[in-house]
């Protein structure tokens, strides 16, 4: 993984520095919240409903067993024991003190890491795919160019004012486990017909109160032209994206006034006064950053073992572990091993100090001391021999961390909601509790097969409901809580956004409705459809009429989503 060099280091350690002197003058009454404000932004910290709340950036994904253990330190330490992990693979600490905030960061340089641009209007924490570098799939490891793009964009003066925040995603499979399309860039990594390696680049994706697919603006842009090409694209979005309004100020709204079409006339103008200079991406660059991702040491035979097959036949629980939480691996002998964050009465992405700490041990032990935050909110060990798998689910089970779940209707994505957001309108994290609750036979979330679960407490969309295959959306009806149910959404390949099935309904009737919901695909699929496609094969519909039978005391007025309480875009 990417090593801190002497530039890094020093960027970190002095931006620690700064930042311990704008607290203590802001305690001091020498600075006004209005100008403490942006200087908290810029390093990771909100105010939420409670206490300030502190996002770290985990680039694209990627940890040590070293930073776990950090991690840890500063749960126990500064926090109330855990942590939380988000769609955008970051860390966020929900219960720091003010005044102790620079002595977390302090913390963090020391292992090479920081909450830099992990808020404000800037380019925030660039995400990948969890699977870089070890999916059977990869044409290219995104993780090199994600490190390319995170050197390019850290406190780069054209780029630290945007008009609203700014999200990049980079996919190098076929499988897209990014949801690069609804993101404000999204590049896919690709080889044209002559071997070269280029990017497919979209534009204009989002979610959140408009929720937007991008749009291709480039089939197949040049290695080389990668750095100018998102220089262009982030220069005519710095100069016409709209200030005037902070609901319309996203890229996705610029994009979607000019048209595409245009949007790329005007990208390509600006591109060609930069395209030759020197933001040229050599090969030698390239190489350089590709050194520090090189594969650990595999063993030759580790294929060889015939353990796995064994254990599976003998222990019932660990084949369902296997069959649902470990993903092949592009070399022979080893496995990809989900850590589900999604314990029943857990909010779904909590881990405690203890658990990382175990988790920081496995990764040393079995997976070469390295460990990946996924979009879906769960950990990765990549690089597992199959022959420790048994070993590693005993010890995961122990923790509380092998719930045999990842894929199901129980490895539910879902935003803090109104327990600690101060911008949301209803509770996620009861709602999450409800499901687990309703549906909590293991056989039963099995004969579902797939099924995307997405959970937002308000149009922020910070749970993704807008691209679940079923997404729930908390919304604010004079003071009390209801949820707004969607259907058909996709963040991978097939990316589509959800059609909202009807009235929003009651808090004490979400599990009751989807289990009607439920019910409409298990008696309507056809051999092994996914639900997915079960609802694009039969329409809105079925399930229209299924869920709202015997229960009008628990549907709001249809009038309910103009009269929603507004809400910035999510932190």
């Amino acid at each position: 993984m990417y090593q801190y060099d002497h530039y890094d280091q020093t960027l970190v350690d002095e931006r620690v520095a700064q930042f311990r002197g704008q607290v203590q003058r802001y305690l001091a009454g020498e600075l006004t919240d209005d100008e403490f404000r942006p200087l908290r932004l810029m390093n990771g910290l909100y105010l939420q409903r409670h206490a300030p709340m502190l996002r770290v950036a985990i680039p694209y994904g990627l940890l040590s067993a070293r930073q776990l253990r950090t991690l840890a330190h500063i749960a126990r330490r500064y926090d109330q024991g855990y942590g939380h992990f988000t769609t955008r693979q970051n860390i966020q600490y929900n219960w720091p003190k003010l005044e102790e905030t620079p002595d977390i960061l302090a913390e963090l340089a020391q292992v090479e890491m920081h909450a830099i641009q992990t808020s404000g209007n800037c380019i925030r924490n660039v995400t990948a795919d969890h699977l870089s570098g070890v999916a059977p799939d990869e044409i290219e490891d995104p993780r090199i160019y994600c490190e390319i793009i995170r050197q390019w964009s850290t406190f780069h003066p054209e780029f630290s004012y945007l008009p609203r925040k700014f999200k990049i995603a980079v996919t190098g499979a076929a499988h897209d486990r990014a949801a690069a399309q609804v993101h404000d860039i999204g590049l896919n990594l690709l080889r044209n017909a002559q071997g070269e390696i280029g990017f497919r680049v979209l534009v204009g994706g989002g979610l959140g109160r408009t929720p937007i697919i991008g749009q291709v603006i480039r089939e197949f842009l040049p290695q080389r032209d990668l750095l100018s090409y998102l220089e262009a694209i982030l220069r005519v979005y710095n100069q016409y994206g709209r200030r005037d309004n902070i609901y319309k100020a996203r890229i996705k709204i610029l994009v979607k006034a000019l048209g595409a079409v245009e949007f790329r006339a005007q990208v390509e103008a600006e591109w060609a006064y930069i395209k030759d200079s020197g933001l040229t991406l050599d090969q030698a660059e390239v190489e350089r950053v590709r050194s520090y991702f090189t594969p650990p040491p595999y063993e030759a035979d580790a294929a060889a073992d015939s353990s796995l097959a064994q254990w599976q036949i003998g222990d019932p629980a660990f084949a369902a572990w296997v069959r649902h939480n470990v993903a092949d691996h592009k070399t022979p002998g080893y496995r990809n091993v989900f850590v589900a964050l999604k314990t029943p009465g857990v909010a779904p992405g909590d881990l405690t100090a203890d658990q990382m700490d175990a988790v920081a041990d496995f990764a040393d032990r079995y997976s070469f001391g390295q460990i990946r935050a996924t979009h879906h909110q769960n950990l990765l060990l990549p690089d597992v021999r199959q022959a420790d798998l048994y070993p590693l689910w005993n010890a995961l089970a122990a923790q509380k961390l092998a719930a045999p779940v990842i894929g199901t209707l129980a490895d539910m994505i879902c935003c803090p909601g109104l327990d600690f957001c101060s911008l949301a309108n209803a509770s996620s994290l009861a709602i999450a509790h409800q499901i687990n609750e309703k549906f909590d036979r293991l056989d039963y979330l099995y004969d579902l097969g797939e099924l995307r679960l997405n959970l937002s407490g308000c149009m922020n969309a910070c749970g993704h409901h807008h691209v679940g295959h079923i997404g729930i959306l908390g919304v604010d009806k004079k003071g009390e809580e209801w949820y707004q149910i969607s259907l058909g959404g996709s963040s991978e390949n097939d990316v589509t956004l959800g059609d909202i099935l009807g009235p929003s309904v009651a808090k004490t009737e979400v599990a009751n409705t989807l289990e009607r919901v439920l019910q409409v695909y298990i008696e309507q699929r056809q051999d092994d459809e996914r639900f997915l496609d079960t609802y694009r094969r039969i329409g809105l519909e079925p399930f229209r009429a299924s869920a709202y039978v015997n229960e009008p005391e628990a549907i709001a007025p249809r009038k309910l989503r103009a009269t929603q309480r507004p809400a910035v875009e999510a932190a």
